[in-house]
């Protein structure tokens, strides 16, 4: 008898790397203690809250007694959260957004779902840039759709708009873009996202379906020594932005994000409908009631970014101290290294045997490679010096 779906049980034996080397760090700490392990292996904020989300917090429990405090709202999430949120995000996105046109949703990945099960004919496909974030794979899976990486260029991550163009076929539906990029740190730049657009507004004009561009941006606030991320709805009508307040607000397990459609979408509206059933027959139904309420006071706030900075600035000093070839991030909390040697799975087996959990590039769809988060405090970071120059210099001994 067998307790899972063939599905599911092949989806375990490949799983997720970045789960796989946390858990494994797990044990680690148990051995060797938590100050001799040096966990780089999972983008999990380590920085506290605003206070503001506590002053919030406070506020709901004496409200918390009333009648329908934490009830059931429309499916879009309350009104008054998504015009406000539309506000901000107007600002941000350089659009005019309406609370039409913006939905909550239980995080990014709920946003990301929610929209492929809303848009997807099976059998359809999913285009990204590769590097990506390792469970966009499953997220298109989940609704019958194949998930087609497009490597970006080697060490500076920008996209290969050619071979954009080339892999695009009457069956892609979405173009999945990551930026600030998780694993590499990379935005990408204007002028490519406005020949990427270029791209999409000619394969459209000869397909009866049209391709979606959806942005998804929850490190869009993370950002260092001037760079700006562009905004992507003023740049193409069938845009779509997808973020959570997971990384600025370091909620993560709080599980609110957002769809935010460009206002001047043809057919938005329908979409939008197919956007709210979509999340309701997910069994999201809605986003988290208290969630919302923290956004609604929070909107406009966010962590100390300086303190990411900072760390970015000791990690770049410690890899090159210790002979690594890489590109400097320009948003996001992640390094991606080159792997010394070129096999990345092994590399990474390496630095565990000098206590250093790390990713390695295959995970995202990009070999050759390790995906370093300095989500973490200063002195790990330091103290991971020694381990990182030995396991360039030690050949690891099975």
């Amino acid at each position: 008898m067998n307790a899972l779906s063939p599905q599911i049980a092949e989806y375990i034996a490949r799983g997720s790397w970045i789960r796989k080397i946390f858990e494994s760090g797990i044990e680690m700490k148990k051995i060797y203690g938590d100050d001799q392990v040096c966990d780089f292996s999972l983008g999990n904020p380590d920085l506290p809250p605003p206070n503001v989300v506590g002053e919030c917090l406070a506020g709901l429990a004496e409200t918390a007694q009333e009648p329908f405090a934490f009830g059931y709202m429309p499916n879009a999430g309350y009104p008054h959260v998504r015009t406000a949120l539309a506000a901000h995000l107007s600002v941000e996105q350089e659009v005019a957004a309406s609370a039409g046109d913006v939905m909550l949703t239980c995080g990014a990945a709920g946003g990301i779902n929610v929209f492929l099960k809303a848009v997807i004919e099976p059998g359809e496909e999913v285009l990204c840039p590769a590097p990506y974030f390792v469970e966009y794979g499953f997220y298109a899976e989940n609704h019958q759709a194949k998930l087609v990486p497009v490597k970006t260029t080697p060490m500076t991550f920008e996209l290969d708009l050619a071979a954009i163009d080339a892999a695009i076929t009457p069956k892609t539906r979405v173009v999945l873009i990551n930026s600030p990029n998780n694993p590499t740190g990379q935005i990408y730049p204007r002028s490519q996202l406005e020949g990427l657009c270029d791209i999409l507004a000619a394969h459209n004009r000869k397909r009866d379906r049209f391709i979606y561009l959806l942005a998804d941006e929850p490190y869009r606030f993370l950002v260092y020594h001037g760079h700006k991320t562009p905004a992507v709805l003023p740049m193409y009508p069938w845009s779509c932005v997808i973020s959570s307040f997971s990384k600025n607000l370091s909620l993560p397990g709080a599980r609110i994000g957002y769809v935010l459609l460009a206002p001047d979408m043809p057919e938005k509206d329908e979409l939008m409908n197919g956007l709210v059933f979509a999340n309701r027959i997910l069994g999201f139904v809605n986003a988290p009631a208290i969630a919302q309420n923290i956004l609604l006071r929070a909107l406009g706030h966010q962590v100390d970014t300086a303190i990411y900075a900072k760390r970015r600035a000791i990690m770049a000093e410690v890899l090159t101290q210790a002979g690594y070839e890489f590109s400097m991030p320009k948003g996001a909390f992640y390094f991606f290294p080159k792997a010394p040697g070129g096999d990345d799975v092994a590399f990474v087996a390496r630095l565990r045997d000098q206590r250093i959990l790390a990713v390695p590039g295959s995970g995202f769809g990009y070999p050759g490679y390790f995906r370093l988060a300095f989500c973490v405090g200063e002195e790990v970071i330091e103290r991971s010096l020694s381990g990182f120059k030995s396991a360039v210099n030690v050949k690891r001994v099975d």
